[in-house]
């Protein structure tokens, strides 16, 4: 995976209080620009990956804050699926989305001009990233990914990375194919549906990621096991397009970064705040769908 330029807090810190290191020497930043107008709405639209209850809970803090910083009005919108979250941008819906990487690549595919501006920074591994991985009951007698053949399987959706574009991944370099190796498939539509698939018997394997599978364990609302855990994958990025004025985008950047702890985000990660991203960091999940043959296939749950 790339690199993630201009990332640590603590340059992060300096930037936003005015000061950069350079070169041994401190220089001061420009002025920051006045507030945008009141004219430019920001409408964010959030994938529903958790229970939409309580993604609506989450949403309330984080809209407060980055309406404070901006000070202007912020609309979230949560979209119906993945692929609404992605039309929400092609047809101006939303300007601006809190979208899995793999609806980012598709949004590109689609022609919208959009990029990435920060990602989570996992409690866990303190980097933008984490790991997908597949879960099966704790009494199962699955051991390996090769045992899932002929077996039931629950995916989150076909525009999600960790529900499904890894997994996916690791199942054909084991000689799986999951569009005909399974007795069924079932696309459940957030992390949330997986698990309850998963506690009902009605699947044998779900495909999440890690830090939902630590947190249901912690909840006490899944005894399941670890089968197969990925290699680390950057976070889902808060996209914006473009054409938004661009004194905006920095006051976004600045709202971002200075999230107070405390406030969730809003794709269920368990975060100690936000760093900036590029384009570039998400070229190894651009990769993974061309060697699969997935370029271009939006989804169909």
């Amino acid at each position: 995976m790339h690199s993630l330029r201009s990332q640590t807090l603590f340059l992060h810190l300096l930037y936003w209080t005015g000061f950069l290191w350079l070169g041994g020497c401190v220089s001061q930043t420009s002025a920051p620009q006045a507030p945008p107008t009141q004219e430019t709405v920001l409408r964010i639209s959030v994938q529903p990956t958790q229970d939409i209850v309580e993604q609506e809970r989450m949403i309330v803090p984080l809209d407060a804050h980055l309406e404070k910083v901006l000070g202007q009005q912020v609309d979230f919108i949560i979209a119906k699926d993945y692929q609404d979250s992605v039309n929400m941008l092609v047809d101006g819906r939303a300007n601006a989305a809190y979208a899995g990487v793999v609806s980012y690549l598709e949004a590109l595919e689609r022609g919208v001009k959009v990029k990435p501006l920060v990602a989570p920074i996992d409690q866990y591994t303190v980097r933008p990233w984490y790991r997908s991985c597949i879960i099966v009951a704790a009494n199962s007698p699955i051991k390996s990914l090769k045992d899932l053949k002929g077996k039931r399987v629950a995916f989150v959706d076909r525009s999600s990375t960790s529900g499904y574009l890894v997994p996916f991944a690791a199942l054909k370099q084991e000689g799986i194919n999951p569009d005909r190796d399974f007795a069924k498939v079932v696309f459940s539509g957030t992390h949330a549906q997986s698990e309850a698939l998963l506690a009902a018997n009605r699947v044998d394997a779900i495909a999440t990621n890690l830090a939902t599978y630590n947190r249901w364990q912690k909840q006490d609302n899944l005894a399941g096991r670890l089968l197969w855990e990925s290699q680390p994958i950057p976070h889902a990025p808060v996209l914006v397009v473009d054409d938004l004025p661009p004194q905006l985008i920095e006051k976004l950047k600045e709202a971002f970064l200075t999230t107070p702890s405390g406030i969730k985000d809003l794709m269920g990660t368990e975060t100690v705040g936000y760093t900036l991203v590029e384009a570039e960091d998400y070229e190894s999940i651009r990769e993974i769908r061309h060697q699969i043959g997935l370029t271009g296939k939006g989804s169909r749950s």
